[in-house]
């Protein structure tokens, strides 16, 4: 049995079978890839702002992955929020979508130079949250998880 119930949401949720996960799409790979270098970054570097904007960078793209399997490109181009796309599609990420909404806010002055913006605590916990939204979201989308490691590389250069 066809589940098309979710057909009219977002702009075109691609429906599927009851009970089976869409197959994941490479640009959903993409993106997964390079929310885990974006976390690796923010693992490195010792600059709050630069460890914020760095997690919730990496969160923004991993909700994008999520999309990019459960929506069918809009035949309009106007932009979309991600966070409001979110829960339309994969309501089990409802709460994840407004935590990390009500952070792009703080992101966009991090990105600012604005240095007073973000407390280190804050940058370490939503490196956190970060991580475990990447892993939640590679769990539900059936992928394997591995947590992310800095690179090594980076390592030696702070190291020095």
């Amino acid at each position: 049995m066809t589940d098309t119930s979710t057909d009219q949401r977002a702009g075109g949720v691609r429906p599927h079978l009851a009970g089976r996960r869409p197959p994941v799409v490479p640009a959903a790979f993409d993106l997964l890839d390079t929310a885990r270098r974006d976390i690796a970054e923010a693992m490195t570097t010792t600059v709050p702002t630069q460890r914020y904007a760095a997690a919730h960078l990496a969160a923004l793209r991993t909700a994008a992955a999520v999309l990019a399997v459960r929506t069918r490109p809009s035949a309009t181009k106007r932009p979309r929020n991600v966070w409001v796309l979110l829960p339309q599609v994969a309501p089990e990420l409802t709460e994840w979508s407004a935590f990390f909404a009500s952070g792009a806010g703080k992101r966009a002055a991090a990105e600012a130079g604005l240095t007073r913006a973000v407390l280190p605590r804050e940058a370490d916990d939503l490196l956190r949250d970060a991580q475990t939204f990447l892993a939640l979201v590679e769990t539900t989308l059936g992928l394997a998880h591995q947590a992310v490691l800095p690179h090594l590389a980076s390592l030696a250069h702070r190291a020095s």
